[in-house]
């Protein structure tokens, strides 16, 4: 049970458009059911200065489920003194035989399950790591959609009979030449490979695009410096170490590499009982985005460790710290592909085995950056 610090606790069910309301109070005492409100800025200020006279002074604790109307009104109660959580829907206890769904049930269950400190919260962005975030899957969704694009062009001209040799480069300025010079047997199919050609193209340069603004904004970035010393990695390019960083914020807030695995999905999922031991895939749970960088990025490390002069130049603004480290990270990692794969593994699923110890390697050059960074800020 929590301490009767918080003078009461408050379940909000959010959606668009309404938030359903739950109070519970320190005890053990069933929570109480206030009704709904819009979902406004306005109509959230009234609901926070009734229950703070309720309060009589004292602080009021909310919650509610991390979902698509992101974290405003975390910043709204914070704001006005009180506390807040932001909590992972997928953790949120639920009894077996539980099949009726409301707000008002959602919104009870909350507020009980925060009363009694059942609940898990997640990380809460600042609105520059926000905004960073938002810049770098804006980046991640156009490349999704140049990557369709493609695929459906590629369809087209296979189906048709034609197809790019076998090793040459594609989306070069030839291969689009040798797309454009295609000839097909009625007029409107040579518009229907115009019409693709040309999304493909404007995918790319959405692409292009959003990538030179990212590179523009780096230097305004508080986390700027990390980036640069993460690209010491192998495999890590600044790229890479923003959308890690936009996605996992302050990475040395998690007290040791394995927690960053655990939260990232990479380590394997476990269902055991007395004796018996089984292991299973990877938990897939946490952050998608960042997980999927480190998995490209553990492809790197399929060859022998060396200090090539891309990444010494690549290197050139790291800290003496973070190129050790990342040297360290090459010959374990390389080994460690080498061996996994000799032994007959998967490549897909050394690849993940890499990319989780890779994961510690990036928790180990953030926990070094970091105090550097907030003693400057200082």
């Amino acid at each position: 049970m929590q301490s009767d610090f918080y003078s009461f606790y408050v379940g909000l069910d959010v959606h668009k458009e309404t938030i359903a309301i739950a109070v519970a109070r320190p005890g053990r005492g069933e929570p109480e059911y206030r009704g709904e409100i819009a979902n406004t800025p306005k109509a959230v200020e009234k609901l926070i200065q009734r229950l703070s006279e309720e309060a009589d002074g004292g602080i009021v604790q909310f919650c509610y489920e991390a979902g698509p109307c992101g974290y405003g009104l975390y910043r709204q109660i914070l704001a006005t003194g009180h506390d807040c959580q932001v909590v992972a829907p997928s953790l949120i206890p639920r009894k077996p035989g539980e099949r009726v769904k409301t707000d008002r049930r959602d919104a009870l269950k909350l507020a009980r399950l925060l009363r009694s400190g059942g609940l898990t919260s997640v990380w809460v962005p600042d609105q520059e790591q926000e905004a960073m975030r938002d810049l770098t899957r804006a980046r991640d969704d156009m490349k999704a959609q140049e990557r369709k694009a493609r695929q459906q062009l590629n369809a087209f001209v296979l189906r048709h009979g034609h197809s790019w040799p076998k090793g040459k480069t594609r989306w070069t300025q030839t291969h689009y030449n040798w797309l454009e010079s295609l000839k097909f047997e009625h007029a409107w199919q040579q518009v229907v490979l115009q019409e693709y050609v040309d999304a493909v193209k404007a995918a790319t340069r959405r692409v292009d695009d959003l990538t030179a603004q990212m590179m523009q904004v780096l230097p305004q970035w508080s986390l700027a410096p990390v980036v640069s010393s993460l690209v010491a990695l192998r495999g890590i390019d600044k790229l890479a170490a923003m959308v890690l960083l936009a996605e996992l914020g302050d990475i040395s807030r998690f007290d040791s590499p394995r927690q960053l695995m655990a939260y990232l999905g990479l380590v394997p999922s476990e269902h055991s009982s007395g004796s018996r031991r089984r292991q299973g895939a990877i938990t897939l749970t946490g952050n998608g985005h960042a997980r999927r960088m480190l998995v490209e990025s553990a492809w790197s490390y399929r060859f022998p460790a060396r200090q090539t002069a891309h990444l010494k130049r690549k290197a050139t603004e790291a800290s003496d710290e973070a190129k050790a480290i990342a040297w360290r990270a090459q010959k374990r990692l390389c080994g460690r592909y080498r061996t996994l794969t000799q032994a007959g593994k998967s490549t897909k699923l050394v690849c993940v085995a890499v990319a989780r110890e890779l994961a510690g390697f990036i928790w180990d050059i953030v926990r070094h950056e970091m105090p550097r960074l907030q003693h400057r800020a200082a």
